[in-house]
């Protein structure tokens, strides 16, 4: 089938609502009845338009953006490049300059220009954090995938290096694709990559620095061996890749997994070696499970249940949890679960079948995929990285001239308080770029009203937020919403229940024309309450090409915790982290006129029946210095 038939067939803008009158500071900018007409305007604009309805079926089947089915590789999704008209015309929003260059993010990492994918090989060493990662060096499109790299001091400010690898061997001809890095105890560096072959063909290949005393790890050597992995019998030439770090097993041996699949179920095959040129594919597999489909980004590593430290790869014994990870090629979403390793039979167990590798909790819950981790020994952490995609059109893309960026470094930790997650917080070092503050105390958000918050520019933020609510109120429901989930409804900011939404609204003009609200939803059944953590995009731009999804979950809210979340904006990213980042959602949004000065931030308490206590502190962030490396300046580095 061809791309234009799951799309809208005509260049369609979405009409825009009503004008809002201005706002003052901190006081409700409508009464209820004005707010309610708002959001009916919304809900009539979303359904109304048939090339609206058509966009949402085609982002039903692969969301917009993702990683190319035909190749098994990280590619922008064949179902929506571009977008097209009746007679067949490419056509999409007439994207100005100046919308496009605020897009571009002020300190999450990304290239000069071009495509970027997933991270590859994160390391620290000698006094260096290195990121490698898929890159385009021709064009804002997949394609020619190639390890760029840069390094950092502090994973905030980047100094972009010379290429790690290219595709120019046999083994790697049409692409060096997604690796990891290992560090053994000798101080030696080893890199497992996938290539595609000239072939066509997914085969592991082993590379390592030319000189290990170079802090900057300049220069890389593939093994002329390669491959030192081929896919074995009952596993498809193109249903074998992405190596994960090595760990040190109970008897000697090093084991690495790579992701695969057999039919329908997804697995993650487990091989041995003693001297990583020579690799033992072991009987079995670490786990699988069906109706996932390819495994791919595969990631294992170990979590303390008792500490507050992350854990180097190998660790394993008492007061340890391992967490299996696992990319999905057929939804383009990441997850994880829980789980006991057991080293003697290679063989790792779920903690909850019901929330096994793809059928349970994500690692994102927003447009976020291919993340992997590493232990930092320096600081004792486990850091995780993601590739946050696009959601525009390539069209788009190709106009502006790049694609996709990386995630704010996450550290991870296992979820002490309710044994049954992870926490994920954006590493320490983001406070580095925070300015001044504003803090507000103890706002009163009463049943569907909004307020904006007087910060001034709103389109660099580090946003912490809890929420009161009525507890009489929420005792006097019985059954509330029971059904609700985020993803279910289109503009669920919007939608009014009894207990919510309430939060914020990101990335908004004044007029509230264009606005992305994070936001809390509570539901009751059965005197059981339920909480959550939703990221709505249906009104966050005015274009007709870019994403609109409403994404989210639910997450635990224990009895002695507010209702929190810290919220990065950042542009054209919002990463927003719930409940201490037990749920945490990556949206892209490509607003018109939310822009530079005109971004604004708002309270908004769309609840019929409960009112909210809003405090919020909230930081300007800096640039971060993100540049070329100054090889002449090395001396002061």
């Amino acid at each position: 089938m061809s791309n234009h038939h799951l799309l809208p067939n005509h260049c369609q803008q979405l009409p825009p609502p009503p004008t809002r009158r201005p706002t003052s500071k901190l006081a409700s900018i409508a009464p209820a009845a004005a707010f309610l007409a708002l959001l009916a305007v919304i809900v009539i604009v979303n359904h109304g338009s048939s090339a609206w309805s058509l966009h949402r079926e085609a982002e039903s089947v692969g969301e917009v953006g993702g990683r190319g089915r035909a190749e098994g590789v990280s590619d922008k999704s064949s179902l929506r490049p571009f977008v097209w008209d009746d007679d067949d015309n490419v056509c999409g929003y007439n994207w100005s300059n100046a919308m496009l260059s605020w897009q571009r993010t002020a300190y999450h990492f990304q290239p000069e220009k071009n495509w970027m994918n997933d991270p590859d090989g994160p390391l620290f060493h000698k006094g260096w954090y290195h990121l490698f990662y898929q890159y385009n060096p021709d064009s804002a499109i997949w394609g020619n995938i190639t390890w760029g790299h840069a390094v950092s001091r502090d994973l905030i400010h980047w100094l972009y290096l010379p290429f790690a690898m290219v595709p120019d061997r046999w083994f790697d001809r049409n692409g060096v694709w997604t690796g990891s890095a290992t560090l053994l105890p000798d101080g030696q560096i080893i890199m497992l990559y996938t290539g595609d072959t000239d072939n066509y063909v997914q085969v592991q290949n082993l590379a390592y620095p030319a000189n290990s005393s170079d802090p900057l790890l300049l220069d890389w050597v593939k093994y002329e061996q390669n491959p030192v992995m081929v896919p074995p019998d009952g596993i498809g030439l193109k249903d074998f890749r992405d190596p994960t770090t090595a760990w040190q097993g109970s008897n000697g041996p090093w084991r690495v997994i790579v992701g695969s699949k057999r039919n329908k179920t997804g697995i993650a095959l487990v091989y041995q070696t003693s001297n990583f040129t020579r690799y033992e594919l072991l009987d079995g597999v670490l786990h699988a499970v069906e109706g996932t489909g390819m495994w791919e980004c595969v990631d294992f590593y170990p979590v303390s249940t008792t500490g507050s430290n992350g854990l180097d790869t190998s660790a394993n014994g008492p007061g340890i949890k391992h967490v299996l990870k696992a990319s999905l090629d057929d939804d383009k979403h990441d997850y994880y679960a829980l789980g006991t390793y057991d080293p003697a039979t290679d063989r790792w167990t779920p903690d909850n079948p019901e929330l096994d590798v793809g059928i349970g909790l994500r690692v994102d819950y927003g447009k976020y995929y291919a993340s992997k981790t590493f232990y930092d020994q320096s600081t004792e952490r486990r850091i995780l990285w993601g590739w946050v995609g696009e959601t525009d059109s390539e069209l788009a893309d190709i106009k502006k001239g790049w694609a996709s960026v990386q995630s704010i470094p996450r550290e991870v930790l296992f979820d002490q308080k309710t044994g049954t997650n992870l926490l994920q917080r954006p590493v320490a070092e983001v406070a580095s770029l925070r300015m001044n503050a504003s803090e507000f105390s103890n706002i009163v958000v009463g049943p569907g009203s909004i307020e904006e918050v007087q910060i001034g520019l709103a389109t660099q933020l580090d946003v912490t937020a809890e929420f009161e609510i009525d507890e009489e109120s929420l005792k006097a429901e019985d059954d509330v919403d029971a059904d609700y989930a985020c993803g279910d409804r289109l503009g669920a900011a919007s939608t009014r229940g009894k207990l919510g939404p309430f939060g914020l609204l990101t990335i908004a003009d004044k007029e509230l024309t264009e606005f992305t609200p994070v936001y809390f939803y509570i539901t009751k059944s059965n005197g059981t309450t339920k909480t959550w953590f939703c990221t709505d995009q249906t009104r966050s731009s005015e274009a007709n090409d870019v994403g609109r999804l409403v994404y989210g979950s639910d997450v635990p809210v224990l009895n002695d915790e507010p209702f929190s979340m810290r919220v990065l904006v950042d542009h054209s990213v919002v990463e927003s982290f719930g409940q201490g980042g037990r749920a945490v959602i990556t949206a892209r949004v490509y607003p018109t006129k939310a822009i530079y000065g005109a971004a604004k931030l708002f309270l908004f308490n769309n609840a019929t029946d409960l009112s909210v206590k809003a405090s919020l502190k909230i930081w300007q962030l800096n640039n971060a210095f993100i540049r070329p490396f100054p090889f002449d300046q090395v001396e002061s580095l």
